[in-house]
């Protein structure tokens, strides 16, 4: 079973369905014990960095998902989840966050040239990078196969992480991997069938679901 991580945090109908749609059986929950039960995690997210982090450790779940990540559990962050995986993020100052990755969360601005719009919001192709195995998360999909992405802010300081770039402007990380722990900047769940592929692969991951 799939436990999708609830901290008040994020839409979680929607990747329920998607992962639902794949056969996948999955739990919404905030239970430190439930979560130790399951097979893999998915950590969802949307809005501020800080916000994020404060309530997840006000439910002790930072700890749940960091001593699950250190037993070999497969855990997939989708957006801000993703970010939340790194060191620490700098969205109205700096916060830690559950450093299962190494890196920071910086403004997307930061990367682009001035003219392209904030929120980097849209479809956008995946590159993976040159000289790497491509990841297991996309054995079913394809490079240049589009995905659907909105964030303000991306992950950096992360090369040796990063298994899937995107051309906004300049190459923005779009997934990253360390070991058993996943990250993807976009929404699988907003992406299709590329998405839903990606999503069955991350369900293949230990062959139980």
């Amino acid at each position: 079973m799939i436990a999708i991580i609830d901290y008040g945090v994020g839409n979680l109908f929607s990747l329920k369905s998607s992962l639902a749609a794949i056969g996948a059986e999955t739990i919404v929950t905030g239970n430190p014990e439930t979560i130790r039960r399951a097979s893999k995690l998915i950590l969802p997210g949307v809005g501020a960095f800080g916000d994020a982090a404060m309530l997840l450790r006000q439910n002790g779940l930072d700890k749940s998902v960091i001593k699950e990540a250190g037993n070999g559990k497969p855990l997939l962050g989708i957006c801000l989840g993703m970010q939340l995986l790194f060191d620490y993020g700098t969205e109205y100052g700096q916060h830690a966050g559950l450093g299962l990755i190494p890196g920071s969360v910086r403004p997307v601005r930061e990367y682009i040239p001035n003219g392209y719009k904030i929120p980097h919001i849209g479809w956008n192709a995946l590159r993976f990078p040159t000289g790497k195995p491509v990841s297991p998360l996309f054995r079913h999909i394809r490079e240049g196969d589009f995905v659907y992405f909105v964030h303000s802010f991306c992950g950096a300081d992360c090369e040796e992480s990063i298994i899937a770039s995107a051309e906004y402007g300049g190459l923005l990380p779009a997934a990253v991997a360390r070991g058993n722990v996943y990250g993807v900047q976009f929404h699988p769940e907003k992406s299709g069938d590329v998405g839903l592929n990606i999503l069955r692969a991350f369900c293949e991951e230990g062959e139980t679901c």
